[in-house]
Order: C-alpha cells, then sequence, then structure tokens
C-alpha cells in the first residue's frame, strides 16, 4: 500500500488550477501552497486579477486573466456607491449580492474558455469567496477543493448566524437564542442575496437545497481545507464531515527577495508594538491615527505601516523618538520581537499574529472583520475593541491591558504551540493527490511524515 510521502509523489505532472476572489487576503494565503504543488511537479496555473500578474511572474506560475468579469480587486472603486452605504448589514448584503454572487457566472464563463481553449484542469483550488465553485463542480464536473481563508462560514445549531460578529453560547438559553437569531438572519437579514443567489443556480439548473449564502460555497465544495485549527473556531456539534483543518497557511516569501530590515530603536525599548491596518484601507483615521496618539511620548516603541496611504504625512505629524512610520515592513522581520500587534483584523495577518506569540488589540467590522475579530476577543487572544473606529483613549487602555495582563500572552502561546503540529503545505497536498485518486479522504490525521 502506498504510504502518505509516495502519494504526494504521484501529483508530478497533475494540472491544477488555482482561483481567487480579487482580493489580497483571498490571494497571498494560497501562493505558498501554489509554489508548493508547482516544486513538486504539478502543472499550477492561476485565474486572477491583473494586480497579481507581476507576483505570479515572480512565483514563475502561468497566470490567466479574468475576462467577464469587471475587476473588483479595488472594490471602492468598482462600487463608488458603496461607501455612501452606512449601515453594517446594508453594506454587508450589497458586498455580497454586486462583489461576490453577480460575479459567479462571469468567472465561470472565463474558466469554460479555459479549460475547452488553453488548460484542461484536473482539480481547481479556489478561496472560500470564490463564487465559481458550485458551476465547476456541479456544471464543469471537475472536484474543487475550497480553502478557509476567513473563520469557517458554516451555518451551526450550537452558533449564531454568521456574518454578524456574535461569540456563541452553549447554555439552553443562550442556543434558544442563537435559534431565533439564526431564524432571523436567513428570512430577513440576508433574504435578498439568497434570493438572488437561488435564482442565478436555478437559471443554471445547479442543484441546491436553498443553503444561505454562508453555506452554499463551502457545502458545494468537493473538499474544503480550513486555514487555521480548531482552537481559533467555534465548536460545532454539526461540523460537516467534508471540512478539514490544515493550520495557518502563510503566503509565498523568499528569502531573496525579502531584505532585512532593522532600525536600532527595536534595542532601546523594552517594550514594542506593531500597527497595521493591511494594504487595502486607505483612511488612516481608522486604527494607525488612534494608536499613535495612544502611544507617542511613551516608553514603548511603535512600528506603523501603511501600505503607501499617508505615509509622509504622517512621519510629518509624529516626529517622536518612540514612533517608526513606513509604507512597508517585513512582518517576518518584527512580528518576533513584538508584545502587541494593533490591526483591523486581517485573517492572514492574526494567522502570523498567533504564530509568531504576539497578543493582539482589533477594531474592524466590515469585510468580515468582525467574524475574525469577535474570535480574537472569546478566545482571549487579544482584545477586540469592535468597531471600525477607537479612540486614542481606547486604544491606550487596551494596548496597556494586552502588555500588562499575561493572560492573553498566555493563550496566544497556547494556540502558536497547536499551530505548529501542522504542516499547511503538506497537508494540502496530502487532501489533494488523495482526492485526485477519485477518494474523498476520512477524517485529518495528523500523519508524522507530513508533520
Amino acid at each position: 500500500m502506498m504510504n502518505n510521502t509516495e502519494l504526494i509523489k504521484e501529483l508530478a505532472g497533475k494540472k491544477i488550477l488555482f482561483a481567487n476572489f480579487p482580493a489580497d487576503g483571498h490571494f497571498n494565503p494560497l501562493t505558498g501552497l501554489a509554489v508548493y504543488l508547482q516544486d513538486l511537479g504539478c502543472d499550477v496555473r492561476w485565474y486572477t486579477s491583473e494586480k497579481y500578474a507581476p507576483k505570479l511572474k515572480q512565483m514563475n506560475i502561468p497566470f490567466l486573466p479574468i475576462k467577464k468579469a469587471p475587476d473588483i480587486s479595488d472594490i471602492e472603486r468598482a462600487f463608488p456607491e458603496r461607501g455612501k452605504i452606512r449601515g453594517q448589514v446594508k453594506k454587508l448584503r450589497f458586498d455580497i449580492i454586486n462583489v461576490f454572487v453577480l460575479r459567479g457566472p462571469e468567472y465561470y464563463a472565463d474558466l469554460l474558455d479555459i479549460y475547452n481553449n488553453e488548460f484542461r484542469f484536473e482539480v481547481m483550488i479556489a478561496d472560500c469567496a470564490f463564487t465559481a465553485v458550485p458551476f465547476v463542480k456541479e456544471l464543469m464536473r471537475i472536484p474543487v477543493i475550497g480553502i478557509g481563508v476567513l473563520p469557517l462560514t458554516e451555518t451551526s445549531k450550537d452558533l449564531p448566524p454568521m456574518g454578524l460578529g456574535l461569540t456563541p453560547s452553549y447554555t439552553v438559553f443562550g442556543k434558544i437564542k442563537q435559534a431565533i437569531l439564526r431564524k432571523i438572519a436567513t428570512a430577513v437579514l440576508f433574504k435578498q442575496p439568497n434570493k438572488v443567489m437561488h435564482e442565478i443556480l436555478d437559471k443554471y439548473r445547479i442543484p441546491h437545497n436553498r443553503e444561505g449564502v454562508f453555506d452554499m460555497l463551502l457545502k458545494k465544495t468537493t473538499l474544503f481545507l480550513q486555514s487555521g485549527t480548531p482552537g481559533f473556531e467555534y465548536y460545532r456539534s454539526d461540523l460537516s464531515s467534508h471540512i478539514r483543518f490544515i493550520g495557518a497557511l502563510l503566503p509565498f516569501s523568499s528569502r531573496r527577495q525579502v531584505q532585512t530590515w532593522f532600525d536600532k530603536r527595536m534595542t532601546q525599548y523594552k517594550k514594542m508594538v506593531i500597527v497595521t491596518q493591511g494594504t487595502i484601507e486607505r483612511d488612516v483615521e481608522k486604527i494607525i491615527i488612534p494608536a499613535l496618539e495612544a502611544l507617542k511620548d511613551s516608553d514603548t516603541l511603535v512600528i506603523a505601516t501603511t501600505g503607501g496611504s499617508s505615509t509622509a504625512e504622517l512621519q510629518k505629524k509624529y516626529p517622536q523618538q518612540n514612533i517608526i512610520i513606513a509604507d512597508f515592513i517585513p512582518f517576518s522581520e518584527i512580528m518576533p520581537y513584538a508584545d502587541a500587534y494593533i490591526t483591523n483584523g486581517g485573517y492572514g495577518g492574526v494567522m502570523l499574529g498567533i504564530e509568531n506569540k504576539v497578543p493582539m488589540v482589533v477594531a474592524g467590522v466590515h469585510e468580515g472583520k468582525n467574524e475574525i475579530n469577535a474570535r480574537i476577543g472569546y478566545f482571549k487572544l487579544g482584545i477586540n475593541l469592535g468597531k471600525e473606529k477607537p479612540s486614542a483613549a481606547e486604544m491606550k487602555k487596551a494596548v496597556n491591558k494586552v502588555l500588562n495582563d499575561l493572560s492573553y500572552k498566555q493563550q496566544v502561546e497556547k494556540l502558536a504551540k497547536e499551530f505548529t503540529s501542522y504542516n499547511p503545505n503538506k497537508l494540502c497536498a496530502y487532501n489533494v493527490a488523495k482526492l485526485l485518486q477519485n477518494k474523498v479522504p476520512g477524517e485529518m490525521e495528523l500523519y508524522p511524515e507530513l508533520v
């Protein structure tokens, strides 16, 4: 009988298509896996936005452009009316319909063309928000592996509805309340997105059981691999059998491409805090300015990365000795030395923070960040401020608590230890190989030779 290492070697020559919703948090986490499979001898190609063509070229992965769908890698530019929507649920409804659901048939048209004329892929690996998943699996009859680059979206009888950033209660009263909230979410809050999605699926004669938007893509995958571990996910007694935890999938990085970064001030302060809003959020008033105001002229070194938004203006406004502001600093160089991490809650950044055992202060509501940040607070990995724009006073209080209460550090260290028991790329490769043998793997075990 073939062992697992031999099984993975059988992947050589297999045609694998990667695809993603065009956003950094959906593209970057898959890059390490794509390069790993390519190194195993797989023919790997990637269908995505033009925005990611340069990165794919650096990784020597052939780029297949999105043609039929509009380029929504810059959501605010693609949908200027979105900026006028104020309510959290209203904005989420708009995003689900316009940014995600309506794009599925357009992606499908491109993928059909690619398959028929350019690349007859044997399996598609896509992030959990790529809405062509049902089309590929049901109409093209090609197996699909979904990658969870967000917290698990699957509805459960044990949990409140997804999308609202609510934490679970496992008491009898709590479960009754959650059941009511789930019905309200289905019948009222997300009624319109569900209706639009069901109409599209019906038009293409794709079978469904009227699952909601947070379940459909997950349930339509052949196999679903969740980035992270059980310790960073709410308990579900009814977890679907095709879901596997694989550890933290992190972006590909080449040591040759990363220039070592160092500032002597890192040795002059006892405490160091990292601040970021990611690369997409341009409004520095949300997190960066409150954090800088809270910690300026303190005995804590603050390193803020802006992603290129208002860097020069911030450097001029905050010339304090204990503040460093830059467009970009490789987190792999500084995260191991951080005592706290202030972020809006991007899933990849949170995974990196956990791996480096850094307690967090998080503030973010939109684009699903409320769900990520709710878990940080629930599992006591840090403090969730639960808003888009915290005040400097709120930020200062939270940072001081995280720095001085050792329980947060202890919880992060405990989860980081769980992370080390997984080898994400090898586990993914094993599952791909097993799937291409026309077998959906059984309950995931941590095979010694894979870890």
